[in-house]
């Protein structure tokens, strides 16, 4: 069986389009405006994993609030980096020490 995890690309566009209830054209926009990335085969066919379905349901809710796609842009980089920060607040914390304390003190 092959190891799948949220970012294994898996959808062809038109299904992508079809779980989001959304045009094939709406995605190719997006991603021609730098909102993602989807991974590409061989051939150059687009795959979605299930991590670019939840960011495309995010720009979705982000469009419907009246956001453009500047502006959608600007905020999933920023929630992006608010990603990236919390992840290495985690590594630190879990390097910090076996007692809980960071050796700070």
């Amino acid at each position: 069986m092959v190891n799948q995890n949220s970012r294994t690309p898996l959808y062809s566009i038109a299904v992508a389009a079809q779980l989001l209830d959304m045009p094939v054209a709406t995605l190719r926009l997006f991603e021609s405006r730098g909102l993602l990335t989807p991974s590409r085969t061989e051939g150059g066919t687009r795959r979605y994993s299930d991590d670019d379905i939840h960011r495309l349901r995010r720009v979705s809710g982000l469009r419907d609030e009246g956001i453009n796609i500047v502006g959608i842009r600007r905020v999933l980089e920023l929630e992006d980096e608010n990603t990236d920060l919390r992840s290495e607040l985690d590594r630190r914390d879990d390097a910090g020490g076996a007692d809980g304390t960071d050796g700070a003190g």
